[in-house]
This record gives C-alpha cells, sequence and structure tokens, in this order.
C-alpha cells in the first residue's frame, strides 16, 4: 500500500493532490492513502479564520473551502490531526473525529481507525505543560486565550492512547519524517511503502479497542479548567486500568451491529465561503456536530460538546467579561509571548511550534523596554560623548548654590577630611564660581542662602559620580 505523508498543509490542498498526481505519473502506482500531520487548516468562511491563533496577515482562506463546499473532491483519502494553527471551531465539532469534507477525515483530539488492515492512531494539538492537566473547558467565541488553549493536549487524550495494548502483534520500525510547509521547492510530501492485509476492506474503518476505550473513559470527560490527574495505580482510585478487555469489545461490537466501517455521514454545518459575497461579520457560533451526536449515541458516550454548552448555561465557564479574560490570561500566560511564559520544567519552550513574525516582534519590544529602563553609567574619560548625547542636562541656577556657611561643618572634602570645599572637576570651588542659569531665568537682587540638610551625604554622592 502506498501511503503519502504531507506535513504543514496549511490550506493549500489545490498544491498537495497536485503533487500527488505529479508523483504518482512518475512512481510506480497511484497513492492509496494521504496523512497529513498538522495545520490543516478546515477553513469553510470567515468566522472560521478567525478561530485561527495566527496573526491577521496570515490568516487566508486558502482552497479548503471548495472541498467542503463540493465544488471538488479529494481524489484520495486524506487523514489529517490538527496543530496549531487551525479553524479550531470547525475542529471543536468532532471531537472524537469525523469527516470535514466528503474523503477527507478528521482524527478527532485523538483517534484510532483503520485502514486494509493497518492501525493509524494520532493525536491533536501540541504540548503545553500549563494546560496539560485541564480539562477541555474552551468554546466559542474564543478569547485572547483559549483561542491558542484550545489546541493544548490534555493529558485526558494520552491517557486513553496508553490503554492501546499491541495484543500479538510483532513490532514494527517506524520511520520518523521531519517534513517542511507546502511551499515551492521545499521537502512537503513523501511516499511509503507499507505492508497491509490484502483481505481486509478498501474502506476505512473504526479500531474495535479503541472505541471500548472510548467507552470504557466516558466517566472521565471534564469540561472544566482545573487541573486533574488521571486515576493511577497509587491506592487513591477504585480504577486505573482502562484497556480493553474482550468482553467489553464484543459488547461494543453488538452495539455497532459487528459493521466497523466508518459512515460516509458528511454534513455541512457552517455556511461556506463565497469570494463573491464576503460575509466580514459573521457570527461564531458554538456548534453540535450531527456526526458526532450520531457516533455518540451509538456508542453510548457523552458528546464534549453537548456537555460544554450544559455548563456554560449553568456556570457561565465561557463568558467574555473583562475578569474572567484576565484570569485566563494569567493562567496560559500566553497573551504577550506564546514561547517564552512557560516557567515549568517540563516544557519552557516548545521548538515543535512554529512562531510567527508578529510573535518575534513582540520579544523586540520587551527587550528594547528592558533596554530603556536599565541605568548605565559612563566612565569619566568619556564625560564629553555623554554630555553631548544628553545636551538637554540643565545646571543649577545660582540660587541653589550652597551657602559657605553650611559646609563649614557638614561637608567631606575629597580625601574624606572634614571642612573641606567641594570642587568641579577643573579645581575650581564650587561655592564660589556661580552656576549657569537656563536661558530665560533672570537673576533675583539678592541671594537666598539656602541651607540644606545631611550636606555631607551630597557630597558623597559626587565624590562617588567623579570617581566613576
Amino acid at each position: 500500500m502506498r501511503v503519502a505523508v504531507a506535513g504543514c498543509c496549511h490550506g493549500e490542498l489545490d498544491k498537495i493532490y497536485e503533487t500527488l498526481a505529479l508523483a504518482e505519473r512518475r512512481g510506480p502506482g497511484p497513492v492509496d492513502l494521504l496523512l497529513c500531520c498538522g495545520d490543516f487548516q478546515a477553513v469553510r468562511n470567515e468566522a472560521d479564520l478567525r478561530c485561527m491563533a495566527v496573526p491577521p496577515k496570515y490568516r487566508h482562506m486558502q482552497t479548503f473551502y471548495r472541498y467542503y463546499s463540493g465544488e471538488k473532491k479529494a481524489p484520495v483519502l486524506t487523514l489529517f490531526i490538527g496543530g496549531n494553527h487551525e479553524a479550531s471551531n470547525h475542529l471543536q465539532e468532532l471531537p472524537y473525529g469525523g469527516w470535514v469534507a466528503p474523503n477527507i477525515y478528521y482524527l478527532g483530539l485523538a483517534g484510532v481507525v483503520k485502514y486494509r488492515g493497518v492501525r493509524i492512531g494520532g493525536i491533536s494539538g501540541i504540548f503545553k505543560s500549563h494546560d496539560y492537566r485541564k480539562g477541555h473547558f474552551e468554546c466559542p467565541p474564543y478569547n485572547s486565550s483559549t483561542v491558542r488553549s484550545i489546541y493544548h493536549v490534555r493529558n485526558i487524550e494520552v491517557y486513553k492512547l496508553k490503554q492501546e495494548k499491541d495484543k500479538g502483534q510483532t513490532a514494527r520500525t517506524t520511520k520518523f519524517l521531519a517534513l517542511d510547509k507546502c511551499l515551492p521547492h521545499r521537502d512537503f510530501l513523501q511516499i511509503l511503502e507499507i505492508e497491509h492485509d490484502p483481505s481486509a476492506p478498501d474502506c476505512l474503518e473504526y479500531d474495535i479497542e479503541w472505541l471500548t476505550i472510548l467507552r470504557a473513559t466516558n466517566d472521565l470527560i471534564n469540561v472544566t479548567e482545573h487541573l486533574w490527574n488521571m486515576p493511577e495505580n497509587n491506592g487513591l482510585h477504585a480504577r486505573w486500568d482502562y484497556s480493553a478487555t474482550e468482553e467489553d469489545m464484543k459488547e461494543v461490537l453488538e452495539k455497532l451491529n459487528h459493521d466497523l466501517k466508518v459512515p460516509c455521514n458528511f454534513s455541512v454545518t457552517a455556511a461556506c465561503y463565497d469570494p463573491s459575497k464576503p460575509q466580514t461579520q459573521m457570527q461564531l457560533i458554538h456548534r453540535i456536530n450531527p456526526q458526532t451526536t450520531e457516533f455518540c449515541a451509538q456508542l453510548g458516550i457523552t458528546d464534549i460538546n453537548v456537555r460544554l454548552q450544559k455548563s456554560k448555561a449553568e456556570h457561565h465557564l465561557c463568558g467574555e467579561d473583562e475578569e474572567q479574560d484576565d484570569v485566563e490570561s494569567n493562567d496560559s500566560g500566553e497573551d504577550r509571548s506564546e514561547y517564552n511564559t512557560d516557567t515549568s520544567a517540563l516544557s519552557s519552550i516548545n521548538p515543535d511550534e512554529i512562531m510567527l513574525d508578529e510573535e518575534e516582534d513582540e520579544d523586540n519590544i520587551v527587550s528594547a523596554h528592558s533596554d530603556m529602563n536599565t541605568p548605565s553609567v559612563e566612565p569619566s574619560d568619556q564625560a564629553s560623548d555623554f554630555s553631548a548625547s544628553f545636551s538637554d542636562v540643565r545646571i543649577l541656577p545660582g540660587s541653589m548654590i550652597v551657602s559657605s556657611d553650611d559646609t563649614v561643618d557638614s561637608t567631606i572634602d575629597r580625601e574624606g577630611k572634614p571642612g573641606g570645599t567641594v570642587e568641579s572637576g577643573n579645581g575650581e570651588d564650587l561655592s564660589k564660581v556661580p552656576l549657569k542659569r537656563v536661558s530665560g531665568e533672570h537673576e533675583p537682587e539678592q541671594r537666598k542662602k539656602i541651607k540644606r540638610r545631611n550636606q555631607a551625604i551630597y557630597a558623597a554622592v559626587d565624590d562617588d559620580d567623579d570617581a566613576a
């Protein structure tokens, strides 16, 4: 079986399928399956664009909407996982996976399926330690924090995948592909030869073990942002093993009438983009997808989005008030910089997350503020340069001269002896030489002698400045 693997698609489906066609003409035969590894960008309309955690200049409709509307159809079965630049509101409709367009299947938050006897599993999003132990609490309309945390991997999804067992299967060598984005002259697509079962159906199938695990872990669903841990064998949990037993898998098979074929039940749930009629003010709606409703009803599990809507109505979890914005922003730490605010030892900087220009600019702004606020002391041999760069510094007027009476008993000379006079850099006595006045300032008829307290302190400071 020939399997094509693509890196970040970024919505460029036309280009990817054109490249596949070219590879098929040059290669030994047609491609049976296409796997896309994140940043798929299943953008249907302008509202979906606003749910992508990217600066506005990177929000482009690209070509997916043509496959969503039925104008085009994917020439090869396409499976994908979500990345960190997605139309999150669209993918959120399918937490357990489903069709985003005819012949294009999303694996969900985490999922395992079969094609021609080959098990294919994946998990969507990227890892961020500060959100890892939270529930799936985000829902549209997102704020500046949740539009990012929505694609952060949660421990519940990893926990489910860890319940899978390779019973009776031999170990296979896995190839790791580091593929580029879909750009000219880049390695964004590779084709692999994978062994398969010739007797297996030529269609996408559910994995019975995975379905059994989903059913067993249904009570572990969490739609709050509170941190929590998965059950483990530590004496605190009545159950910690949710792996599938033969008896449980038989029960699930009966629920599905022994039919594991993934139904082709794609349906349009949102208005599709129309280039001739742009709708920039399209409203964001938290939708319930009929595919998910059907899947949950058949398997007897909870639709996460239904649970979220109930919680939202009861507790207002997804409100857009400023107080919640502040709290969530402090929790995730990503509003100002997504890459350097997480101080956890587990993941301070995620090398797999793509940095964008505007986010780099934010770091430069922070650096610039640091430079502006950092005091600097110039050495005495560069006094001319220092004074030139600060030409607006003014000299104290003569009225601020310290009385000689005040300096007799309180000042300290350069050698630390009491009773000395304060001198300038050229040896002149500052108490005798009048200082310059600011332009426009009039000399008073009679200067008042101002007695200053703690004159020794001021003299000491001046000494330090001269010494520097």
